[in-house]
């Protein structure tokens, strides 16, 4: 849409430091294709533990929550959804199983878009995988649940359609026939895709879902085994201001992709440092193991148990978890909360 045109693309000029975090990401993919082949099993857990972050932290955005234990149960299908929550969570699941799967056949088109958004809907009574039918506004709320201003009209319900069709034709141009660098052209597709708006409900979780399938499809996969969304989760603030300042003006073509740009890449470089670090725990020291430990309980927002670390500290045992979170409680850090299977941690905000 408006940020794929040629003309624009073309206009868009790039910082120093820009062109050296582009230049980074690019080694940083090197390496992810060396533990690829080298470290099969461990990235098999990682991805495990990704799937459960990115479906409670994609829905957590949208105010969908579920107990920690609930989201598990759901994500290893070994429980069936009871309600609301529990129905968009496994929607998401399904989702992502789907990408994981067949994320380099799927293409961007109108009809895969349609089909991950029905997808996201499946156990849910409305209907998912169709256009809004009224225009939308992107607001924000007060604590009381007025709404405080609008931060954005996207394109209207009327030429919603039409905008769907050109940016997937013009993702398509610039990705295989202008040969455009995919680090650029896919974060402005996403920001065009989240201006246009083209769903009643669920734009922000299909955005992200179609943020994996294309970065994937470019051969970058951190997403699956770092979960982005718990990054854009725990960024949600810049998130959302560089949305708003990368939409001003968008209608006319007047924007300044840049901050989208920005926080975008962002993401990217600290989901591979995460990678790195969580890959490299295998072959390092205690000290790296006591690193990852603290970094995975500093990232938990709500009560853990000492099994989810461990599901997301591969190759380090649980008796390394449970001295280094007795020793986290003893620095005032953590708190446990009943005894045996079913305690739970939780970190002690300062």
């Amino acid at each position: 849409m408006r940020s794929l045109h040629q003309k624009y693309l073309d206009a868009l000029q790039f910082s120093a430091t820009q062109i050296s975090t582009l230049t980074r990401l690019g080694e940083f993919h090197g390496k992810q294709n060396l533990y690829r082949q080298q470290m099969p099993e461990i990235l098999e857990t990682l991805k495990r533990a990704a799937i459960i972050e990115s479906s409670e932290s994609s829905n957590r955005m949208e105010g969908v929550t579920a107990p920690p234990e609930r989201i598990r149960k759901l994500i290893l299908k070994s429980a069936e959804p009871r309600n609301r929550s529990e129905q968009e969570i496994a929607g998401y699941r399904d989702a992502l199983d789907l990408l994981h799967e067949s994320a380099r056949d799927m293409g961007f088109r109108v009809n895969i878009v349609l089909q991950l958004h029905q997808i996201l809907n499946r156990y849910l009574p409305g209907e998912g995988g169709k256009w809004k039918m009224t225009d939308n506004e992107i607001v924000e709320m007060n604590s009381d649940g007025t709404v405080k201003r609008i931060r954005f009209r996207p394109v209207s319900a009327v030429g919603t359609p039409h905008a769907m069709e050109d940016l997937a034709r013009l993702y398509h141009e610039g990705a295989n026939v202008q040969s455009r660098e995919p680090l650029v052209l896919i974060p402005l597709t996403i920001l065009d895709f989240l201006c246009i708006h083209p769903f009643t409900d669920g734009n922000g979780r299909a955005a992200r879902l179609l943020t994996l399938m294309l970065l994937y499809q470019a051969d970058y996969e951190v997403g699956r085994f770092i979960s982005l969304e718990r990054i854009i989760e725990e960024s949600k603030d810049t998130y959302y201001e560089a949305l708003e300042a990368s939409s001003q003006h968008w209608h006319e073509g007047g924007h300044d992709v840049h901050p989208w740009l920005n926080y975008f890449w962002g993401v990217l470089i600290r989901a591979y440092k995460e990678f790195e670090e969580r890959v490299g725990t295998v072959e390092r020291g205690k000290g790296s193991k006591t690193r990852l430990i603290r970094n995975t309980v500093n990232r938990k927002l709500l009560p853990f148990a000492i099994s989810e670390i461990e599901a997301d500290c591969p190759g380090v045992s649980r008796e390394m978890i449970r001295l280094v979170l007795r020793q986290m409680r003893s620095e005032d850090l953590l708190e446990l909360h009943g005894q045996g299977r079913g305690s739970k941690w939780s970190r002690i905000e300062t």
